[in-house]
């Protein structure tokens, strides 16, 4: 029989990898002045992935504790070999290609999902705009694949490869490829699939595969220009708000309405779906003909601060994730506490927030503590120059960027 994958060769190559895509997508639209990258936008995906990052790492202890018990009684017992891996991954797509599909018609996992969709560009910094929530349902649909008897760590690495292999497709850099396509999912495919013109709808909802899509009638090509976005904006940068938007639109008819089981059953109805005394209220809605892009202008200061704040915010939430480091539960809450205030902190500075300017100086005040405390418990000596050299850059960086901010204050741009 052939060896078991080594599977922490998978994760090792999937982040350095999508990093490098990144970088060569900035290099392609600087070279060929291609506007595909919106510098607000972008931030603002990266600030909702530190975030989704630092809870997945709290969700994922439940889905391989559930994946563990379900496993306990599978039928088979199936070794992780590259050929059962490919097996793997095939079942994994079909089995999320429904629950895509259901992200998309019924209101509660449209509310987990949505958060993805709310971007109005398309570009592999899309790609990584993250529910917070979202995984807490997904790995339900992929129950079957323990009890098959698949082992909870392979289902988990199929999952990283499935996201790196959806991770590409969110490009508007590459064209049609016409006999790939006749398989697998393309960057034209997904264009589609994030469109919200109204012959772009629910389609297309495969993410490796896409003869889901063409066997079971949610296949569409890409026949004109698409329009990126949400049928509901939610016209901020601030990740909480995109996080919670959906929710919060589902909360308000469910407070609204005066029939408890319409309370109850609305989570739980096809997307759009109203309670009766409900539908006079009015909800914002836009479509590929009304829909104005969000944007807001940044100072050339601020862009600097925020691309220094994103290297150095990407290495608190490593700090946070890794399980390598012997930190305790409470001290992962703690930082990640700190990446979530950081990242909200960055949708203030987005949208001219003045609170972003003080809130701010009070996250490196309290990252300072944070990071002092664990140099010092920890015993690590050689880290106390490092980190005193991280707090003087962050100090520096954060004194530059607040007197450009109090200029731009001062000509009225600073909204409370």
């Amino acid at each position: 029989m052939t060896d078991e994958i080594n599977l922490v060769n998978i994760y090792s190559f999937i982040t350095p990898a999508a990093v490098v895509m990144i970088v060569m997508e900035i290099i392609y639209c600087f070279i060929k002045r291609k506007d595909f990258i919106n510098f607000p936008d972008a931030i603002t995906n990266l600030g909702t992935a530190l975030g989704n990052q630092c809870v997945n790492l709290f969700v994922a202890f439940l889905v391989i504790v559930s994946f563990g018990k379900i496993y306990d009684y599978r039928l088979l017992t199936i070794e992780t070999t590259w050929v059962n891996f490919i097996i793997l991954l095939v079942l994994f797509d079909f089995l999320f290609y429904w629950y895509h599909r259901h992200n998309h018609t019924i209101n509660f996992l449209w509310a987990a999902h949505m958060p993805h969709h709310t971007s109005e560009e398309f570009n592999l910094f899309v790609a990584v705009r993250a529910s917070i929530t979202q995984r807490l349902f997904s790995f339900t649909y992929l129950w079957p694949l323990a009890l098959l008897g698949f082992k909870p760590e392979a289902i988990y690495a199929a999952s990283a490869v499935q996201l790196f292999l959806a991770f590409w497709h969110h490009t508007r850099t590459i064209g049609r490829m016409k006999w790939f396509e006749l398989i697998f999912n393309s960057p034209s495919y997904h264009r589609i699939h994030h469109a919200i013109n109204d012959k772009y709808l629910d389609k297309n909802f495969g993410e490796i595969f896409i003869i889901w899509d063409k066997w079971f009638g949610t296949y569409a090509e890409e026949t004109e220009e698409p329009i990126y976005g949400a049928l509901t904006p939610v016209a901020s940068w601030n990740p909480n708000k995109i996080y919670w938007h959906y929710w919060m639109v589902l909360w308000r008819d469910a407070c609204a309405t005066k029939s408890w089981w319409d309370k109850i059953r609305l989570w739980f109805m096809p997307l759009g779906w109203r309670p009766e005394d409900c539908r006079n209220i009015p909800r914002y809605r836009v479509n590929e003909k009304t829909l104005v892009k969000f944007t807001t202008p940044v100072s050339a200061a601020t862009k600097n601060y925020l691309i220094l704040s994103s290297i150095l915010g990407t290495g608190l939430m490593f700090i946070a994730i890794n399980l390598q480091w012997p930190l305790t539960v409470v001290e992962r809450v703690l930082l990640t506490g700190l990446v979530w205030h950081m990242i909200t902190n960055w949708g203030g500075m987005l949208e001219s927030k003045d609170w972003a300017r003080h809130s701010d100086g009070f996250f490196i005040f309290f990252e300072s503590l944070m990071l002092s405390y664990l140099v010092y418990s920890y015993q690590l000596e050689a880290l106390k120059p490092i980190v005193m050299a991280y707090f003087a850059l962050r100090l520096v960086a954060h004194g530059l960027w607040r007197m450009g901010a109090a200029k731009r204050y001062a000509t009225g741009l600073v909204q409370d």
